[in-house]
């Protein structure tokens, strides 16, 4: 099993790495998070966002596995596959999705709850996208939630009405106000459940470990990126599942010996949404200028993105942590014409301590910038590395000595086949 996962705040551009390499593999498997992830895709001119669907979808050949380490929010997902057999009829995920029965279900009355948390003083403001997610995976923690699975059972819609009900009335007593009618939120709910009977669901871990006896190839996929992990990112200020390649493990729960290459994804600079710490972050005007030249802005929210220097320190840490053994650079081009590009090789703390990997990234320590000669080109035009500018080498150079991995890969534009292999 190999794994592509990002290194960064997200949106690095994974979905468009998956989508290009996932016609080597016979399955390509999501192992974290909701649907407050989005992976833009383009194909034949047109631009798609997979939110739960697994990139490898656009590959007739490939399964497509949605792990038991996700949430499933079946109002959303319904949607989702509507919407592609819009952008592409020809595809079938009737026939190529499978489901863990594992999976925890997100219920309508989470996307509320996290509003309410969000706009509440009484409770910490991160940031997130609403959709409910910390909502689920608590529940699955204090073993309150409902599973995929359970949907089969005689007596899920009782249950689910129960906890819709108890949450408006939780909902109510704390003084939300403009609370939808709940019927018509039922009904959408169960409308949906209906809808994702159509699909397989399983045991994903027996299915998975089944193709890997049968030698199989398997594309893990991540959502959101390891400085948003709940147990390694810049915690509070992160998403609620593992998201680095341990993630992976547990989620399709496939054994760590079984684990091929780690394709790591990071941007030639760095992006964050929401809150948190991000010591590299440019606050000028120069950094509203990237922000559009690179169309920074959410996905799935259209929220724009906070732009900063490459972040050295927090790349190697991410490193370390997955085990990454080949490095996927993107946005190279979005910073072509610039005079000097700059990295943070380390940071300074106020105690005069210097710290050269991190994930902790502290709220005072000062990012140290190296100012690197900046490249030009036309990137639209090149096809192979030996095009590259020269200084655009250099930073490539600078970054594997840093990393002590290669970087293989080099998305030179925001198209399917604008990515370069290095190695």
């Amino acid at each position: 099993m190999d794994i592509v996962l990002g290194l960064q705040w997200g949106d690095e551009g994974k979905g468009k790495f998956i989508d290009l390499i996932s016609e080597n593999y016979d399955i390509t498997a999501r192992f974290n998070g909701g649907a407050n992830a989005g992976h833009s895709i383009e194909r034949n001119g047109k631009r798609i966002t997979l939110k739960m669907i697994p990139s490898g979808i656009f590959m007739k050949e490939v399964q497509n596995v949605i792990g038991t380490g996700t949430v499933l929010d079946p109002v959303s997902f319904k949607k989702e596959i509507l919407n592609l057999h819009t952008f592409e009829p020809a595809i079938q995920p009737e026939k190529n999705i499978i489901i863990s029965l594992k999976a925890h279900l997100v219920l309508p009355t989470y996307k509320l709850l996290d509003i309410f948390m969000e706009e509440s003083s009484d409770y910490t403001t991160i940031g997130t996208t609403r959709n409910g997610i910390a909502q689920a995976y608590s529940n699955k923690i204090l073993r309150q939630n409902l599973r995929v699975g359970d949907m089969f059972l005689p007596d899920f819609q009782s249950r689910v009405q129960y906890i819709l009900k108890r949450d408006y009335k939780m909902l109510e007593d704390k003084g939300m106000v403009a609370l939808p009618a709940l019927e018509p939120v039922i009904e959408e709910f169960f409308d949906a459940i209906d809808f994702l009977k159509k699909f397989n669901c399983t045991e994903t871990e027996i299915y998975l470990n089944n193709a890997l006896s049968c030698e199989k190839k398997i594309l893990a996929e991540g959502s959101q990126a390891t400085m948003l992990d709940i147990d390694h990112g810049t915690y509070p200020y992160v998403t609620s599942s593992s998201a680095t390649a341990a993630g992976a493990c547990s989620g399709l729960g496939i054994s760590p010996k079984k684990m091929g290459e780690i394709y790591g994804i990071a941007k030639a600079y760095c992006t964050r949404v929401g809150n948190g710490a991000f010591p590299t972050e440019i606050l000028d005007e120069f950094g509203d200028e990237l922000r559009m030249k690179g169309n920074e802005f959410g996905s799935n929210t259209g929220r724009p993105r906070r732009i900063g220097w490459l972040d050295i320190p927090a790349l190697k840490y991410a490193v370390m942590i997955n085990g990454v053994t080949q490095l996927v650079l993107t946005k190279a081009d979005v910073l072509s014409g610039l005079k000097s590009v700059a990295v943070c090789t380390h940071y300074e703390l106020e105690d005069g301590t210097i710290e050269t990997v991190s994930g902790a990234l502290p709220h005072h320590a000062k990012p140290v910038l190296k100012w690197m000669a900046g490249w030009k080109a036309d990137f639209s035009s090149i096809k192979n590395r030996s095009e590259l500018p020269e200084e655009l080498t250099d930073f490539l150079i600078y970054l594997e000595t840093e990393l002590k991995i290669p970087v293989s890969y080099l998305s030179i534009g925001p198209g399917r086949d604008q990515i370069l292999k290095m190695k």
